[in-house]
């Protein structure tokens, strides 16, 4: 497969440190792969994909995550069945090199410094998979400073990446399996009394814990949910703004609003349209 490079300056403008992109792959291979000047960290949020990376092809399915170095050439396609939603992160060389240096412990000889054929991957699942689409999301509404992206890095080495190496981790079963349900339509279209419902556990003992392991209440979770799909349905189709927030389990229209900006600093609208024109 032909190789083109991927430049950080062709898309990353004046002080900008980081480069956010959530995006519906096509079903098919694009005509040339692609190497970088940069580093990448992708998460394929929903569906699955096949991978070209190295020369090699590998399956990936729902909460994959690699840290693509700048000498890795890679492709992507959706699987032609379920398709594929992909969270894409491109930061800047010197950014890896400086956590590096500065943070050996976490880094040294691992994830932005591995030097393995392939690049460092994992499968997460439950609420591992849940804080690392938290924290990616959060930079897709958030000023790409360099202490943004930073911070995103180090929450990933040290609340995922770190936690998922080891299987006797603290979480909750039946919590990872409420993460997992909540993200079926016929779940998250019934609020944060449907999650507890999946949950199995009071209400007072589902908060506690949902706050613990992610940070947010049920309603927090289930919203964030919900406007995810949102975005993917209007990223997909040319379905009106009403029928998107009702499809997502939201009758009112302002609060469907409001819930869409402050994840994605725009309006419904404006997220189609620029979704339409990212760049991948």
């Amino acid at each position: 497969m032909d190789i083109v490079r991927f430049r950080a300056g062709d898309y990353l403008r004046g002080s900008e440190a980081f480069h956010y992109a959530c995006k519906s792959l096509d079903v098919r291979f694009p005509n040339q792969a692609h190497d970088h000047d940069c580093f990448e960290v992708f998460l394929i949020e929903r569906g699955g994909a096949l991978h070209w990376i190295n020369g090699e092809t590998q399956r990936l399915a729902r909460g994959h995550m690699a840290f693509i170095r700048p000498r890795d050439a890679h492709a992507f396609r959706a699987d032609r069945e379920t398709g594929c939603r992909i969270v894409n992160v491109m930061f800047r060389a010197e950014t890896a090199e400086h956590l590096v240096s500065r943070y050996p412990r976490e880094f040294r000889g691992r994830l932005l410094d591995w030097r393995g054929g392939l690049p460092e991957a994992y499968e997460l699942m439950g609420s591992r998979f849940e804080r690392a689409v938290n924290v990616a999301h959060e930079l897709g509404t958030s000023i790409r400073s360099l202490a943004r992206v930073e911070e995103f890095l180090l929450t990933l080495t040290n609340r995922v990446v770190e936690r998922s190496a080891h299987p006797n981790s603290a979480t909750p079963r039946w919590f990872s399996a409420a993460c997992e349900a909540v993200r079926d339509p016929a779940v998250f279209r019934g609020g944060a009394a449907a999650f507890v419902r999946a949950a199995g556990r009071s209400h007072e003992h589902v908060c506690r814990v949902t706050r613990a392991e992610l940070g947010v209440t049920p309603s927090g979770l289930v919203n964030r949910v919900r406007i995810e799909h949102a975005a993917l349905l209007l990223g997909n189709g040319e379905l009106p703004v009403p029928e998107v927030a009702r499809t997502c389990g939201i009758e009112n229209l302002s609060h469907f609003h409001r819930l869409f900006r402050t994840r994605y600093g725009v309006t419904p609208r404006q997220y189609r349209l620029r979704n339409r024109r990212a760049p991948f």
